[in-house]
């Protein structure tokens, strides 16, 4: 089997898993998807993993846009924007890996708080800060669902998987302008991309029943289980690349 048949195989059946989980959640696409995308093919990412970012809400969106928090949007959005750049400025001067564990160990630290807490407050502050710290490293590693998601742990499924969609919308497309504007989105990306939309619809369209299982009250509970998991997976691949 050759390279690309390896990535669209296995990266296929990553992005399949990965649509299942933020179908249901409202995130973790990049979860399990792009540490499996980066150590089949690094030049890939993370423009691939971009591709399917960009599709996948609108899906969620097609169902589910009337409970968009917009006020909060704004919010994030306004954060997203600076962070995005600095995300795009990682890949082209910095090594990703001390973002990685310090981005990592503070989404970590942060389950433990909310975990034992009601909920962070959500806020102008906090979800701006939010927005910042998803588009560095959302640009950057093509993960950034966890510290918004966290913020707004505590809200009503269909709210937190409208709002994470349009966000999540909003964010690749920045990040996509901003990886090609920096050289870093070459042709092969987007073609994988496009080729890997296929299993992430077919993830998104299983995704049903347990989408119907976490709004029985178990959301903020699956928040925080992917959240960790994502800062888990975002330091073990970034000490598995140093």
């Amino acid at each position: 089997m050759d390279d690309l048949a390896l990535v669209l195989t296995i990266g296929g059946l990553a992005v399949f898993a990965g649509a299942v989980v933020q179908g249901g959640v409202g995130f973790g696409m990049g979860l399990v998807a792009a540490p499996v995308l980066t150590l089949l093919d690094p030049s890939v990412m993370p423009g691939a993993i971009q591709v399917a970012n960009l599709t996948l809400p609108l899906f969620t969106l097609a169902s589910e846009w009337r409970r968009v928090d917009w006020r909060g949007l704004g919010f994030a959005v306004l954060g997203r924007v600076p962070g995005g750049l600095v995300g795009g400025a990682v890949v082209v001067y910095i090594s990703i890996h001390h973002l990685g564990l310090f981005v990592g160990a503070m989404v970590l630290v942060a389950v433990v708080l909310t975990a034992r807490a009601v909920s962070l407050p959500r806020n102008g502050f906090t979800i701006t800060t939010a927005g910042f710290l998803s588009g560095v490293t959302g640009t950057a590693t093509g993960i950034g669902g966890p510290p918004i998601a966290l913020v707004y742990q505590t809200a009503k499924g269909p709210q937190i998987r409208a709002t994470l969609a349009m966000f999540f919308f909003l964010s690749a497309a920045q990040s996509l302008v901003i990886l090609a504007a920096v050289g870093r989105l070459p042709a092969l990306a987007l073609g994988t991309g496009a080729a890997l939309l296929v299993p992430m619809i077919a993830g998104f369209l299983v995704s049903g029943p347990l989408r119907r299982y976490l709004d029985g009250g178990k959301v903020r509970a699956a928040v925080l289980v992917v959240a960790a998991l994502s800062a888990l997976v975002l330091i073990v691949q970034t000490l598995a690349s140093s």
